[in-house]
């Protein structure tokens, strides 16, 4: 994978679209591409690209022009059925230049057009300009795998991989959007196309664009469609086999080598297993480990790894390793976090870089196919129960949910009581009304000047009038899947805690489990059989029982956790935790309520137990005032501030950790990072 960056002007200019600025933008993200660096300008477009060489390593640089020099194209990601395309195409006339993936998409365009996105079986992000015709074609893949942003000034258009490339622009200021901050404390992430940035967009997960004379059009060209047949296949296990192993063995294909991850839980393991059958060498697998018992898997990750014969390696990680790293880690996700989750796998990256690796897999996407999250059996076990509302037994099976939460904060009538109240059945937010309703309680902490921004802004209201019109005919945990898919994976799982922190190292990350073919199979599965009673990932375990430990196969779901709140309340705290948990830094941001800041930051001083809302208030706040810290006082700081909280001038108190990276002058080939106050 790589990044790209750029402007197209509304009219054309007298002169070329600046060099240095495209230039300027794409140093910005040069930590996503440190192998090769690129440009084109013309009168109208500017077009920057930083390479990560996986395909072609000698052949593959961009930006890439058609023969006919019509066409050009930026492009991240990978297309995994690129050597069938070549040869279709080449049947239909066309002529290859390079061995590269990058060129599919310019002979794809050539001859299909737009409709060309229903051909790719990849991860990508690409923006193609088509010169004859004076416009651009920006497309996404069909998951939100790869990120692409654009902001509208004018009529003149600017995108790139990450926002601080757009920034870099100095066209478009930092400045936050609290409809955009409010959805991460209710989604975990703002849901797109909406950014925590004011005017800056990202374009859908299976969404693509065209824009032509100052005028940007919009739309989806693939929606997941959670819709079930009737009856199991009687050949589903064979056909779970044939794709599995075939999603697994073109995410292997590279002139580079690819390692995985392995989290210990059944879906990497299988990841693992199907990769390390299809390699003629031991796989190369990657872990992390906590001093912490309770969130460390590394026995299971050992037993896998051994099982297997792979050439692991593993980072031990401790709560200080997550305060150090948590600055930077908000940094590359450019969005304030409720979890500190991230931070382990940005160490991970770092690892798998150290190691010589820049590819792994990964098994995201597998707890939405195979509804393996609690989640789900909490949707199933909240309609059991509706149907005997009068019941006293059947609500006694919550308890059996979320076993990895301490004992104290799960079970008895409240906890029941809790889920059988959250919404009725016909709601079409049903099955995650416990999760949002959950989130409201940490809008306590908001002060208020953010509660009269946000106005009567209801992002719950939004995302039922967002649905799509087929999930009114989808089971209730289709639904639920879909708004997995759309709400945690594509803007979090995939981007904060995927894509970033992978990038952040130069590693690209891939995703068996979200080859379209494979997805749109499992996806229209029976739900009872993936979900039977509380026996989550039935038909995926049957798979893995064939290769795998049993220890691991029938593991309960165990989700990946990391130190949380008490990670920024120990002796070696980084000094900028208190600096920026500071009731003056509180007030003087103008977010959060200092009072209630306050009394929470008491409780962790004094070690007192914390809840799961207040873990995840804590780190929201902080990490909500690092990205404040780092965008709208730091470097990206280039335009007075309208609103009634950001007013007040930057003040003292912060610390100086950042950096930011810029052109290293006459080959223009290179990246050179230099620090900023």
């Amino acid at each position: 994978m790589c990044g790209l960056a750029g402007v197209a002007r509304r009219t054309p200019g007298p002169e070329i679209v600046s060099p240095d600025l495209v230039s300027r933008m794409a140093a910005a993200i040069g930590h996503r591409g440190p192998d090769g660096f690129g440009v084109h300008t013309d009168l109208r477009v500017g077009l920057a690209h930083v390479r990560l060489s996986v395909i072609d390593v000698a052949g593959g640089a961009q930006p890439m022009s058609s023969g006919s020099g019509n066409l050009v194209v930026v492009y991240n990601g990978e297309i995994f059925d690129f050597p069938a395309l070549r040869r279709e195409l080449t049947a239909l006339g066309h002529r290859f230049r390079t061995r590269c993936d990058t060129e599919i998409l310019l002979h794809a365009y050539e001859q299909w057009g737009e409709a060309m996105l229903h051909h790719l079986n990849g991860q990508f992000a690409f923006v193609l300009y088509d010169r004859a015709r004076g416009s651009l074609f920006l497309a996404r893949d069909r998951f939100g795998i790869l990120p692409l942003y654009y902001a509208e000034r004018g009529g003149d258009l600017y995108f790139a991989s990450e926002i601080r490339g757009i920034l870099a622009s100095e066209a478009v200021p930092a400045v936050l959007d609290p409809q955009g901050l409010d959805e991460v404390f209710t989604f975990w992430a703002a849901r797109p196309p909406r950014t925590v940035f004011q005017g800056i967009r990202a374009l859908l997960p299976g969404g693509c664009a065209r824009w032509r004379d100052g005028r940007l059009d919009v739309r989806r060209w693939f929606t997941p469609d959670f819709a079930e047949a009737a009856e199991m296949p009687d050949s589903s296990d064979a056909m779970l086999d044939e794709l599995l192993r075939a999603a697994v063995a073109t995410r292997l294909e590279a002139d580079v080598p690819v390692g995985a991850y392995l989290s210990g839980g059944v879906d990497s393991s299988v990841v693992c297993a199907a990769a390390q059958a299809a390699s003629g060498t031991p796989l190369r697998t990657y872990s992390v480990g906590f001093d912490d018992p309770l969130l460390d898997e590394s026995s299971h990750q050992l037993l896998v790894a051994d099982q297997l014969g792979t050439d692991h390696a593993s980072r031990r990680i401790g709560a200080d390793d997550i305060a150090t790293v948590f600055p930077d880690v908000v940094r590359h996700a450019e969005t304030p976090l409720l979890r500190t989750a991230a931070a382990p796998l940005y160490l991970l990256s770092q690892l798998v870089r150290e190691r010589g690796l820049k590819v792994v897999l990964s098994g995201e996407g597998a707890d939405e196919l195979f509804l393996g999250y609690d989640l789900f059996k909490e949707t199933a076990l909240r309609l059991f129960c509706l149907r005997q509302p009068q019941s006293q037994v059947r609500p006694r099976l919550f308890d059996r949910l979320y076993p990895y939460l301490a004992p104290g904060g799960r079970g008895g009538d409240f906890w029941r009581g809790y889920f059988l109240s959250a919404g009725e059945a016909s709601d079409p937010l049903f099955t995650h009304l416990p999760r949002f309703r959950f989130a409201e309680w940490m809008r306590n902490f908001y002060s208020v000047e953010l509660r009269a921004e946000l106005g009567r802004f209801d992002p719950l209201a939004e995302l039922a009038a967002d649905l799509p019109p087929a999930s009114t005919r989808w089971s209730a945990l289709g639904r639920a899947a879909y708004l997995e898919t759309t709400t945690l994976l594509a803007p979090y799982l995939l981007a904060s805690q995927g894509d970033r922190m992978g990038m952040a190292h130069g590693v690209e990350i891939r995703v068996p489990f979200l080859d379209h073919r494979l997805f749109e199979f499992v996806a229209a599965l029976p739900s009872r059989a993936k979900l039977r009673g509380l026996s989550d990932k039935r038909p995926l375990r049957r798979w893995a029982s064939r290769v795998l430990p049993s220890a691991v196969t029938a593991r309960p779901k165990h989700p990946y956790r990391a130190p949380d709140a008490p990670a920024f309340f120990t002796p070696r705290s980084p000094e900028y935790v208190r600096a920026l948990l500071d009731p003056k830094a509180v007030e003087r941001v103008g977010l959060f309520d200092p009072t209630a800041v306050a009394g929470l930051v008491r409780r962790c001083l004094a070690g007192r137990p914390l809840g799961v809302r207040e873990h995840q208030a804590l780190v929201g706040i902080l990490s909500t005032h690092l990205w404040h810290h780092h965008f709208e006082e730091g470097a990206w700081s280039n335009a007075p501030r309208t609103s009634s909280r950001s007013s007040r001038a930057p003040g003292n108190g912060c610390v100086s950790i950042f950096s930011t990276c810029v052109p290293s002058g006459d080959s223009g080939s290179t990246i050179r990072c230099c620090a900023t106050a």
